[in-house]
């Protein structure tokens, strides 16, 4: 069998497998993150942008946007994808380097919307869609990411296996659904290293791909199904030495949905765990950012290459700024939606002390990557005292998780600015009664 057929094998035969309560659970978990995610990243210029100019899609069909406007299934799932994204708020997997709930879910509740799916189903499609492109990306391995943005590539498939799970394919249509989203596989890192604001689209266009494979399937298109192993595949094309032969191995046993990292803070990840240890270092020994003499961060590769920005002019850039992350942090204490207003971007003490941090590659951290997130963290204070840390993990990370109650508090904070406190409650009421409601979010 092809990579897409043992993939779809296990699709179909999980349509008639009741979800367990905790894989339940934790479907309902990365939801309540996508929904914090996508508020904060309604107001940003790429969605204000994509809204004007899909406006022939939006006030008429049958899925219906969160501010509640109606929109056609694929339009919703490109807007919702990308906003979802937008805020750098939204959730990962380590292993596949991804983050799969912005075209995922996007994709989910669309094309759920469009089909008049329950609660249940729902969550069983975001589920599919998390398990089948988190494998296809750690097949794909590092090398990928070297070039590849995976939210854009990994996505893809996300937005296909849900959306392919909704429309209720047969095993042939669904292996064909997974095809033809490889063709539509893109997202090059290389377009947010100057400039991130059309980065949030990667995961836009991955949620309407999924989509669009989907219903061509269904429709009866077919593609070829070795696109993943063939000679001129996907693994070939986009990837080094990838192995295919497990890739279904521990499907159904190991759900990957358990172990996201959900971000406890705003903007790039790869800077999560300087900050933290950062932190982690100013809470023991209780000094103020005027103490500092120097910061030196040894960090893994891709930190350098996503988070290059040492004089970030705008809020794009900061998210992506390893020196101004850390700064913002230890200046005031955390990185929320504040940290990129213009007022704070251009903070004096903050841009000072960016000045004295320093950054380099350190080969042990960098070795651990990507299924360990850490950072070494040295900070000289002035009165000559020398503090280090190495920070393993982020907060947020399986071995240091967001509870519950934290993932509620992120809806709660991100969403009440824009819906109200009491709609944000209910929203959350919703959620976790999606197991066993007719009712979607």
């Amino acid at each position: 069998m092809n990579a897409v057929e043992v993939l779809a094998r296990f699709a179909t035969g999980f349509a008639r497998t009741p979800l367990t309560a905790e894989v339940a659970h934790h479907a309902q978990r990365a939801v309540i993150d996508w929904y914090a995610s996508i508020y904060p990243g309604l107001d940003t210029p790429a969605v204000q942008v994509l809204m004007q100019t899909m406006a022939d899609d939006l006030d008429r069909g049958a899925a219906q946007l969160v501010q509640g406007r109606q929109a056609t299934t694929r339009a919703a799932a490109l807007i919702q994808g990308t906003a979802a994204h937008a805020a750098e708020v939204d959730d990962s997997f380590r292993d596949a380097m991804y983050h799969p709930g912005a075209a995922t879910i996007a994709a989910a509740l669309a094309v759920a919307q469009s089909t008049g799916a329950d609660g249940p189903a729902f969550l069983r499609a975001v589920v599919l869609g998390y398990e089948i492109s988190t494998r296809i990306g750690v097949v794909m391995g590092r090398p990928h990411y070297r070039y590849w943005h995976n939210t854009g590539t990994m996505g893809s498939f996300g937005a296909a296996a849900a959306a392919a799970s909704l429309l209720k394919l047969d095993e042939a249509a669904f292996a064909n659904t997974l095809a033809i989203a490889a063709t539509f596989s893109a997202g090059l890192q290389q377009a947010f290293r100057l400039e991130a604001m059309a980065k949030p689209l990667h995961a836009g266009r991955a949620a309407e791909a999924g989509v669009l494979a989907a219903q061509l399937a269904a429709g009866g298109m077919r593609s070829s199904l070795d696109v993943l192993e063939g000679e001129s595949g996907l693994g070939k094309a986009m990837s080094e030495g990838a192995d295919w032969s497990a890739v279904g191995a521990t499907l159904g046993t190991d759900f990957h949905i358990t172990r996201l990292t959900f971000k406890n803070h705003i903007g790039c990840g790869h800077t999560f765990a300087a900050i933290d240890g950062a932190q982690a270092l100013q809470q023991q020994h209780g000094f103020t950012h005027a103490n500092i003499e120097r910061v030196a961060l040894g960090v893994y590769q891709p930190t350098l290459d996503i988070a290059p920005h040492v004089d970030p002019q705008n809020a794009d850039q900061a998210r992506f700024s390893l020196h101004y992350m850390v700064a913002t942090a230890l200046v005031h204490g955390s990185v929320r939606l504040s940290a990129f207003e213009p007022d704070r971007l251009n903070d004096p003490a903050t841009r000072a002390l960016m000045q004295r941090i320093h950054k380099a590659l350190d080969p042990e951290v960098d070795a651990a990557f990507p299924g360990r997130r850490g950072a070494r963290v040295t900070i000289t204070l002035r009165d000559g005292r020398q503090l280090t840390l190495l920070q393993l993990d982020r907060k947020g990370d399986p071995e240091l998780p967001l509870s519950d109650a934290d993932l509620e508090g992120k809806l709660m904070e991100l969403a009440t600015p824009v819906i109200g406190e009491g709609e944000a409650h209910a929203l959350l009421g919703r959620i976790w009664q999606l197991h066993q409601s007719e009712i979607l979010p």
